[in-house]
């Protein structure tokens, strides 16, 4: 985990890169009253933005990527709940990674109880 000024700087850069406008919405997974998982492409781009909220029970979220350019090759930016993450004693414990994904990829995330988790993906030049 970074350290939190820093990790507060990075953590606010998915917010700061989010679109206003929309190609496409798409629901990847979902629960009435559990969690859902929302994905948007940006209007006339090429970057997807993913977000999660999850509700009581922890649970893990397998996240398909088909909806990716098949010929490209993309930059994932994940920011989740990390191991220990807690909403009631541990709520601002969060990871940051980012992987090379594909329109092959699956991604598997562990969400813990009214967490969720944020992944902003683009290609890689």
């Amino acid at each position: 985990m970074l350290n939190k000024p820093h990790a507060q700087v990075v953590l606010f850069q998915f917010i700061k890169d989010v679109a206003i406008d929309w190609d496409a919405s798409v629901y990847l997974e979902a629960e009435p009253g559990e969690y859902i998982t929302i994905d948007r492409k940006e209007k006339n781009g090429e970057h997807w933005f993913i977000g999660n909220s999850n509700g009581e029970l922890e649970r893990n979220s397998e996240i398909d990527l088909s909806f990716l350019d098949g010929s490209k090759t993309y930059l994932a930016r994940i920011y989740r709940d990390a191991k220990y993450a807690d909403y009631k004693t541990n709520p601002q414990s969060y990871t940051i990674e980012s992987k090379e994904v594909t329109k092959q990829t699956t991604l598997q995330i562990k969400t813990v109880a009214a967490g969720g988790y944020a992944i902003s993906i683009e290609p890689v030049n």
